[in-house]
């Protein structure tokens, strides 16, 4: 496990264990819920967007972060981004130490832009769509997110790719796909990088 002592590296962990572990502290605006009867699934799209700005994904890797008295916390991520190498898509899964199935956090960050009543839908392989609200938004992105279904994990280490399905602000369908080859053996396995934060008495 590496040891970081550099401020800019701990203020970099420490911004990191933020969004992690304290999402309701991060600065931006609430997503707002759905009203009147309808669900999220219930949101229909008037049709398919034409043209879809290409998304080139990266690897999936895995990160862990320790602070004293604390479990340990490892986020598996994957991240895509458009051709002029601006953020587009990213995907964590956010696992404690410790606690069982039922207990990780799955988290979509996305374009700022989309109808967020729609939430996101995922759908591994030919599987049964899960659906995934929007939570709250930065700037530059919105956030969805819910409890890591232990189902749904278990589809993603077994599955081939993960299909995002998103409704923009003019009611077009968009989709992306996530590579998911390597998802069962990355989160299983040793993190690529371990962040140890020292506190100072």
């Amino acid at each position: 496990m590496s040891r970081r002592r550099n401020p800019q590296t701990l203020l970099i962990a420490a911004a990191t264990l933020s969004i992690l572990l304290l999402p309701g502290l991060v600065s931006g605006q609430q997503a707002t819920p759905p009203t009147g009867d309808k669900s999220q699934g219930e949101v229909a799209p008037q049709g398919q967007r034409a043209t879809i700005r290409q998304i080139k994904y990266g690897d999936w890797q895995k990160f862990c972060f320790k602070t004293p008295g604390s479990n340990q916390v490892c986020r598996t991520t994957i991240s895509g981004n458009f051709d002029t190498g601006q953020s587009a898509v990213r995907a964590d899964l956010i696992e404690r130490e410790g606690e069982g199935e039922g207990k990780a956090r799955l988290q979509l960050f996305l374009p700022v832009g989309m109808y967020l009543q729609a939430g996101v839908k995922l759908t591994v392989d030919q599987g049964k769509p899960h659906q995934i609200p929007y939570v709250w938004c930065l700037t530059n992105a919105c956030i969805a997110a819910n409890v890591g279904d232990a189902a749904l994990i278990r589809e993603m280490e077994k599955g081939q790719k993960l299909q995002l399905d998103v409704v923009d602000s003019g009611m077009q369908s968009v989709t992306t796909t996530l590579p998911l080859n390597q998802f069962a053996s990355v989160r299983q396995g040793a993190p690529v990088r371990s962040f140890e934060q020292d506190i100072d008495e």
